[in-house]
Protein backbone atom coordinates (compact mmCIF):
# COMPACT_ATOMS: atom_id res chain seq x y z
CA UNK A 1 0.00 0.00 0.00
CA UNK A 2 1.45 3.45 -0.88
CA UNK A 3 2.78 5.48 2.03
CA UNK A 4 0.03 8.10 1.71
CA UNK A 5 -2.82 5.71 1.06
CA UNK A 6 -5.83 5.76 3.36
CA UNK A 7 -6.71 2.31 4.74
CA UNK A 8 -10.31 1.47 5.44
CA UNK A 9 -11.18 1.92 9.10
CA UNK A 10 -13.82 0.36 11.29
CA UNK A 11 -17.18 2.07 11.43
CA UNK A 12 -19.46 1.53 14.39
CA UNK A 13 -22.57 3.13 15.77
CA UNK A 14 -20.51 5.55 17.84
CA UNK A 15 -18.72 6.93 14.78
CA UNK A 16 -21.68 7.85 12.61
CA UNK A 17 -21.85 11.50 13.64
CA UNK A 18 -18.13 12.05 13.28
CA UNK A 19 -15.75 9.28 12.27
CA UNK A 20 -12.95 11.12 14.09
CA UNK A 21 -14.75 11.41 17.42
CA UNK A 22 -13.90 8.54 19.74
CA UNK A 23 -16.49 7.27 22.23
CA UNK A 24 -16.59 9.37 25.38
CA UNK A 25 -16.13 13.13 25.69
CA UNK A 26 -15.23 13.74 22.04
CA UNK A 27 -18.30 11.91 20.79
CA UNK A 28 -20.53 13.66 23.31
CA UNK A 29 -19.32 17.08 22.14
CA UNK A 30 -19.77 16.10 18.50
CA UNK A 31 -23.27 14.77 19.13
CA UNK A 32 -24.38 17.89 21.07
CA UNK A 33 -23.00 20.17 18.36
CA UNK A 34 -24.84 18.21 15.71
CA UNK A 35 -28.13 18.46 17.59
CA UNK A 36 -27.83 22.24 17.72
CA UNK A 37 -26.96 22.43 14.03
CA UNK A 38 -29.84 20.13 13.05
CA UNK A 39 -32.30 22.32 14.93
CA UNK A 40 -31.07 25.58 13.44
CA UNK A 41 -30.25 24.47 9.89
CA UNK A 42 -32.66 21.61 9.24
CA UNK A 43 -32.05 17.97 8.47
CA UNK A 44 -33.86 17.28 5.21
CA UNK A 45 -31.14 15.62 3.16
CA UNK A 46 -27.42 14.96 2.73
CA UNK A 47 -26.76 18.54 1.71
CA UNK A 48 -28.21 19.71 5.03
CA UNK A 49 -25.86 17.31 6.80
CA UNK A 50 -22.93 18.97 5.03
CA UNK A 51 -24.29 22.41 5.93
CA UNK A 52 -24.49 21.32 9.56
CA UNK A 53 -20.96 19.99 9.68
CA UNK A 54 -19.45 23.01 7.94
CA UNK A 55 -21.24 25.36 10.33
CA UNK A 56 -19.93 23.35 13.28
CA UNK A 57 -16.41 23.43 11.84
CA UNK A 58 -16.28 27.23 11.87
CA UNK A 59 -18.57 27.82 14.85
CA UNK A 60 -20.90 29.96 12.76
CA UNK A 61 -24.38 28.92 11.64
CA UNK A 62 -24.25 31.60 8.94
CA UNK A 63 -21.85 29.37 6.97
CA UNK A 64 -24.74 27.02 6.17
CA UNK A 65 -26.44 29.72 4.10
CA UNK A 66 -23.27 30.49 2.16
CA UNK A 67 -22.74 26.97 0.82
CA UNK A 68 -23.62 26.14 -2.77
CA UNK A 69 -24.13 22.67 -4.28
CA UNK A 70 -23.88 22.28 -8.04
CA UNK A 71 -24.58 19.27 -10.28
CA UNK A 72 -25.46 16.73 -7.57
CA UNK A 73 -22.10 16.73 -5.76
CA UNK A 74 -23.06 14.36 -2.95
CA UNK A 75 -23.98 11.55 -5.33
CA UNK A 76 -20.80 12.23 -7.30
CA UNK A 77 -18.69 12.07 -4.15
CA UNK A 78 -20.27 8.84 -2.95
CA UNK A 79 -19.78 7.24 -6.35
CA UNK A 80 -16.14 8.34 -6.38
CA UNK A 81 -15.50 6.83 -2.95
CA UNK A 82 -17.14 3.63 -4.14
CA UNK A 83 -14.55 3.48 -6.93
CA UNK A 84 -11.71 4.27 -4.50
CA UNK A 85 -11.07 7.43 -6.50
CA UNK A 86 -7.97 9.49 -5.78
CA UNK A 87 -8.45 12.44 -3.40
CA UNK A 88 -6.25 15.45 -4.21
CA UNK A 89 -5.82 18.35 -1.76
CA UNK A 90 -4.24 21.76 -2.19
CA UNK A 91 -2.37 21.93 1.13
CA UNK A 92 -1.16 19.62 3.87
CA UNK A 93 -3.75 20.74 6.42
CA UNK A 94 -6.55 19.57 4.15
CA UNK A 95 -4.79 16.27 3.47
CA UNK A 96 -4.28 15.63 7.19
CA UNK A 97 -7.81 16.72 8.08
CA UNK A 98 -9.58 14.32 5.72
CA UNK A 99 -10.75 11.22 7.57
CA UNK A 100 -8.85 8.05 6.76
CA UNK A 101 -11.56 5.79 8.20
CA UNK A 102 -14.54 4.58 6.24
CA UNK A 103 -13.05 4.55 2.74
CA UNK A 104 -10.18 3.17 0.70
CA UNK A 105 -9.20 6.19 -1.36
CA UNK A 106 -5.63 7.48 -1.46
CA UNK A 107 -5.27 11.08 -0.29
CA UNK A 108 -2.40 13.07 -1.82
CA UNK A 109 -1.32 16.71 -1.56
CA UNK A 110 -0.50 18.98 -4.49
CA UNK A 111 2.42 20.43 -2.54
CA UNK A 112 4.27 17.15 -3.01
CA UNK A 113 4.18 17.76 -6.78
CA UNK A 114 5.13 21.45 -6.84
CA UNK A 115 8.75 21.23 -7.91
CA UNK A 116 8.50 23.85 -10.66
CA UNK A 117 6.78 26.53 -8.56
CA UNK A 118 9.90 28.66 -7.99
CA UNK A 119 11.12 28.40 -11.58
CA UNK A 120 7.72 29.41 -12.94
CA UNK A 121 7.07 32.09 -10.32
CA UNK A 122 3.73 30.63 -9.20
CA UNK A 123 2.38 29.32 -5.90
CA UNK A 124 3.31 25.81 -4.87
CA UNK A 125 -0.32 24.73 -4.74
CA UNK A 126 -0.95 26.01 -8.27
CA UNK A 127 2.18 24.24 -9.53
CA UNK A 128 1.07 21.02 -7.86
CA UNK A 129 -2.39 21.08 -9.40
CA UNK A 130 -0.88 21.71 -12.82
CA UNK A 131 1.60 18.86 -12.33
CA UNK A 132 -1.25 16.51 -11.42
CA UNK A 133 -3.36 17.31 -14.47
CA UNK A 134 -3.14 13.77 -15.85
CA UNK A 135 -4.54 12.39 -12.58
CA UNK A 136 -7.52 14.73 -12.33
CA UNK A 137 -10.02 12.75 -14.37
CA UNK A 138 -12.30 10.88 -11.98
CA UNK A 139 -10.55 12.27 -8.89
CA UNK A 140 -12.04 14.25 -6.02
CA UNK A 141 -10.23 17.58 -5.59
CA UNK A 142 -10.50 19.34 -2.22
CA UNK A 143 -9.22 22.93 -2.12
CA UNK A 144 -9.56 24.74 1.19
CA UNK A 145 -6.89 27.39 1.09
CA UNK A 146 -5.46 28.43 -2.27
CA UNK A 147 -7.53 30.44 -4.79
CA UNK A 148 -4.64 30.11 -7.25
CA UNK A 149 -4.98 26.33 -7.15
CA UNK A 150 -8.72 26.53 -7.72
CA UNK A 151 -8.32 28.93 -10.64
CA UNK A 152 -5.79 26.60 -12.26
CA UNK A 153 -8.10 23.67 -11.68
CA UNK A 154 -10.91 25.60 -13.36
CA UNK A 155 -8.63 26.24 -16.35
CA UNK A 156 -7.89 22.52 -16.59
CA UNK A 157 -11.58 21.65 -16.39
CA UNK A 158 -12.19 24.15 -19.17
CA UNK A 159 -9.54 22.30 -21.20
CA UNK A 160 -11.47 19.05 -20.83
CA UNK A 161 -10.27 17.45 -17.62
CA UNK A 162 -13.11 15.97 -15.57
CA UNK A 163 -12.79 15.50 -11.81
CA UNK A 164 -15.65 13.56 -10.24
CA UNK A 165 -16.12 16.25 -7.59
CA UNK A 166 -14.52 19.55 -6.63
CA UNK A 167 -14.85 20.94 -3.12
CA UNK A 168 -13.61 24.51 -3.39
CA UNK A 169 -13.74 26.81 -0.36
CA UNK A 170 -10.57 28.94 -0.45
CA UNK A 171 -10.56 31.88 1.93
CA UNK A 172 -9.26 35.42 1.54
CA UNK A 173 -9.67 38.82 -0.07
CA UNK A 174 -7.71 38.11 -3.27
CA UNK A 175 -9.36 35.82 -5.85
CA UNK A 176 -11.12 33.64 -3.28
CA UNK A 177 -14.67 34.73 -4.08
CA UNK A 178 -13.88 34.93 -7.79
CA UNK A 179 -12.37 31.44 -7.97
CA UNK A 180 -15.43 29.91 -6.31
CA UNK A 181 -17.80 31.81 -8.56
CA UNK A 182 -15.92 30.49 -11.57
CA UNK A 183 -16.10 26.94 -10.23
CA UNK A 184 -19.87 27.24 -9.96
CA UNK A 185 -20.07 28.22 -13.62
CA UNK A 186 -18.51 24.93 -14.76
CA UNK A 187 -20.38 21.68 -15.53
CA UNK A 188 -18.69 19.74 -12.76
CA UNK A 189 -20.17 18.51 -9.46
CA UNK A 190 -19.00 20.98 -6.83
CA UNK A 191 -19.43 22.25 -3.30
CA UNK A 192 -18.37 25.83 -2.66
CA UNK A 193 -19.38 28.92 -0.73
CA UNK A 194 -20.09 32.45 -1.80
CA UNK A 195 -17.88 35.32 -0.71
CA UNK A 196 -14.48 35.62 0.91
CA UNK A 197 -15.13 33.25 3.81
CA UNK A 198 -14.27 29.57 3.74
CA UNK A 199 -10.98 27.88 4.46
CA UNK A 200 -9.58 24.49 5.30
CA UNK A 201 -12.12 23.67 8.06
CA UNK A 202 -15.02 24.09 5.63
CA UNK A 203 -13.45 21.99 2.86
CA UNK A 204 -12.47 19.23 5.28
CA UNK A 205 -15.89 19.23 6.94
CA UNK A 206 -17.67 18.86 3.60
CA UNK A 207 -15.44 15.99 2.50
CA UNK A 208 -15.62 14.24 5.85
CA UNK A 209 -19.40 14.35 5.92
CA UNK A 210 -19.51 12.70 2.50
CA UNK A 211 -17.13 10.05 3.84
CA UNK A 212 -19.36 9.56 6.89
CA UNK A 213 -22.44 9.11 4.71
CA UNK A 214 -20.52 6.67 2.53
CA UNK A 215 -19.38 4.65 5.55
CA UNK A 216 -22.90 4.53 6.96
CA UNK A 217 -24.27 3.19 3.68
CA UNK A 218 -21.50 0.62 3.39
CA UNK A 219 -22.27 -0.61 6.87
CA UNK A 220 -26.03 -0.76 6.29
CA UNK A 221 -25.52 -2.70 3.06
CA UNK A 222 -22.90 -5.01 4.47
Amino acid sequence: MPRQSSPRGDTTRSTYTDLGALPGEAFSISEKSRKIARKEIGDRDAEDRIRQRCAIAVGDLAMAGLLRFENDPVTAGLDALGRHALLITDIRMVQVGIQKKGHQSEVICALDHSGRAQAEGITRSRAGILALRERLDGAVVVIGNAPSALLSLCDLIGDGHAPSLVIGTPVGFVNAAESKERLRSLPVPSISNIGTRGGTPVAVAAMNEIITIFAERQTSHG
